[in-house]
């Protein structure tokens, strides 16, 4: 049997309102496609909205049914996409297609960047194959070659980042996405209360004395306070570092949201700040925030100049207690390396570890020959690779235990 395409959603149709439970039943469909979960309940509950507002109110009806399809913030995008899709006008769309050729004859009109969400809710609302049942074939045993499942899975896993095809790379995102990053807790300067603690806590053990009347009573201790150290990730997206950056984000993006205190700048030609769009849980509208913030995305690269004013604007507020610092470049820098040194110096300083990423080591011969790499090599606490997932899983490894004793470099 030839497989057969499965009808397009029905759009609203503008009849009668017999027909507003059969479009609200295909809009949760077309929502549920797109990622966001409708079930039952909110179809009946959208049903209920819709009685006591103005339908001919378009801004109304979605405002009805975001508050209630829509429960969270970053499931907006996506809604608001679906709803302009589903929720057209035929009469309207007969005028603006005209209204298009017209403006087709006078003058082309200038390509517009798709909103987030809008990608996935096109494909939702786009119709999918639908094969016919078939006969069942005769019963044989099942066979399974784990071997080549195995395999398949290593190869992605040390699979560069640049030699990844599309397919590969969204394979690579997605097995990112799922890596957490537990830091080692470093102590604080507060202490909290603690029956088993190795401190006496005289002050509330006179306060309790007093609650007493005086009376003996069993001396309160306490234990100092432990607290997970910031992290701040500085990440290169210039030209020579653009296939990685692109991958890198779905790390960084994971971490944001599965840690507080997680500061996340990119840069090129100057430095940008992208932690709050990061911080957006769905990763498409992150990462579509993220390229309108960015101006300079596979450009040059300085990172002296970058690192400069990193330590100027930034250092103090966002490397205190402890901080770790990522910082992640091949170190080719377009200025040659001028003030790199005297920066990256500052940089280590300021926080209590500075690991750098560099995708070069990949490389058995490598040898730090740049000027850039050999100004920040005698800076940083430790220095890995950063090319394929087993590298990052080797990262999270080396960041989950206690921070190395520091020690003085010599330049190559």
């Amino acid at each position: 049997m030839v497989p057969t395409a499965e009808p397009p959603l029905p759009v609203a149709r503008s009849e009668g309102a017999g027909y507003l439970a059969a479009n609200l039943m295909h809009f949760g469909r077309m929502l549920r496609r797109a990622g966001i979960p409708v079930g039952p309940g909110q179809i009946i509950d959208a049903q209920s909205a819709l009685l006591h507002i103005d339908l001919t109110a378009k801004a109304d009806v979605r405002a009805a049914l975001r508050a209630v399809m829509a429960t969270r913030r970053e499931q907006h995008e996506v809604f608001d996409a679906a709803f302009a899709m589903f929720w057209r006008n035929p009469d309207r769309q007969v005028a603006e297609a005209a209204m298009a050729a017209i403006d087709g004859m006078r003058k082309p009109a200038e390509p517009q960047k798709p909103k987030a969400g809008s990608r996935r809710a096109a494909e939702a609302m786009a119709p999918r194959e639908r094969k016919e049942p078939q006969p069942p074939p005769p019963e044989k045993p099942e066979k399974f070659d784990a071997a080549m499942i195995v395999s398949a899975e290593e190869r992605l896993r040390k699979m560069d980042f640049e030699a990844m095809s599309e397919e590969e790379s969204r394979a690579a995102r997605n097995a990112i996405a799922r890596l957490r990053l537990p830091f080692d807790e470093v102590p604080t300067r507060r202490f909290r209360p603690d029956p088993m603690g190795p401190r006496a806590d005289l002050r509330a053990t006179l306060r309790q004395s007093l609650r007493e009347g005086g009376n003996l009573v069993e001396i309160a201790r306490r234990r100092r306070r432990t607290r997970t150290p910031p992290l701040v990730a500085l990440a290169d997206i210039s030209g020579s570092m653009a296939r990685y950056a692109s991958v890198l984000l779905a790390f960084l993006h994971a971490v944001a949201n599965d840690r507080s205190r997680v500061h996340v700048f990119l840069f090129g030609t100057r430095l940008t700040n992208v932690t709050r769009a990061l911080k957006h849980r769905d990763a498409e509208v992150a990462f579509q925030m993220v390229s309108n913030l960015v101006p300079d995305w596979s450009g040059g690269t300085r990172i002296g100049e970058t690192l400069h004013r990193f330590n100027r604007d930034w250092s103090r507020r966002v490397l205190g207690q402890g901080a770790t610092v990522l910082l992640i470049t091949d170190g080719l820098d377009r200025d040659g390396g001028a003030g790199l040194a005297e920066e990256a110096e500052r940089l280590r300083k300021s926080c209590r570890r500075l690991v750098w990423l560099n995708p070069l080591l990949r490389w058995d011969g490598f040898e730090p020959k740049a000027a850039g790499i050999r100004a920040i090599l005698p800076h940083v606490d430790d220095f890995r690779p950063v090319h394929n997932i087993d590298s990052l899983k080797a990262l999270v490894h080396a960041l989950s235990g206690p921070a190395p004793q520091r020690s003085v470099r010599k330049a190559a």
